[in-house]
């Protein structure tokens, strides 16, 4: 993602660990499958609240799963330039709390306005349809809809707002670049695919307004481009907040 052109970035002890926790899980979903058959998005990948899939473990282990080498090559980039950075400002005590802060954070605004999606969908569902979609008993598609006729688009919104699981430790990663952003607003970062350096602040800020974007486009639209957009906004949202209410009485520290 970017690279910095001040302070020392060799990592530290909890982002060395999450980073390992990382590819280890990473590595285990590609190569798990082949020994035992399991699949291990649907076991530890989030998946809402009311789809038979869903496990409460997935709460914490979807933050350990990526999609693709991209999606994990990114993410823990940024783990590693940016929050050795906050880990060494804080100890790895505090650094810890924050990450699975963020985190929580990113899941659950995801989760609100998933509810919020769900709720414009059901009405064009009967019961039979929304028992069928939530089982896990796999059924066709022209099965759930022979129930009505009419809901073949609401059948394939509402069984992908349930049952496509959640990945990615992109809310943690936002809560870090919000935190860092907060608190070295006038660092610069360069960009690994534009080198042009531009300040921490306005680096956070037009990300943030672009997720903003595209995940208003996104629910609005009713499409997906498979990307969690206010996951990645309520992560940034939550990381700002908390440093905030632990800097409430040392705002002379900001800088």
């Amino acid at each position: 993602m970017f690279r910095f052109n001040r302070y020392n970035n060799n990592s530290s002890e909890v982002v060395r660990n999450i980073v390992n926790l990382n590819i280890g899980f990473f590595i285990l979903t590609f190569l798990g499958p082949y020994f035992s058959g399991l699949d291990f998005y649907k076991l530890f990948g989030l998946h809402h609240y009311s789809s038979a899939y869903f496990k409460p473990w997935q709460l914490l282990t979807h933050m350990f799963m990526h999609g693709s080498l991209l999606h994990i090559f990114f993410n823990m980039f940024a783990v590693w330039m940016i929050g050795s950075y906050l880990e060494r400002l804080w100890g790895g005590r505090r650094f810890l709390i924050f990450y699975f802060f963020s985190g929580a954070g990113a899941i659950l605004l995801h989760t609100l306005v998933q509810n919020y999606q769900i709720e414009q969908i059901i009405k064009y569902l009967n019961t039979e349809q929304l028992e069928m979609i939530r089982s896990s008993v796999t059924y066709s598609f022209n099965d759930i809809v022979a129930q009505n006729p009419n809901s073949a688009g609401a059948v394939i919104k509402y069984n992908r707002l349930i049952n496509t699981p959640t990945v990615g430790a992109s809310g943690a990663v936002f809560g870090i670049l919000g935190a860092f952003a907060l608190l070295f607003p006038n660092t610069e970062l360069m960009l690994m695919f534009l080198p042009i350096p531009i300040k921490a602040k306005w680096f956070a800020i037009g990300y943030g307004l672009i997720e903003l974007f595209l995940g208003y486009r996104g629910v609005t639209s009713g499409a997906s481009d498979g990307i969690a957009h206010f996951a990645h906004i309520g992560g940034l949202i939550f990381g700002v907040l908390l440093v905030l209410y632990w800097n409430k009485t040392k705002k002379n520290e900001f800088f």
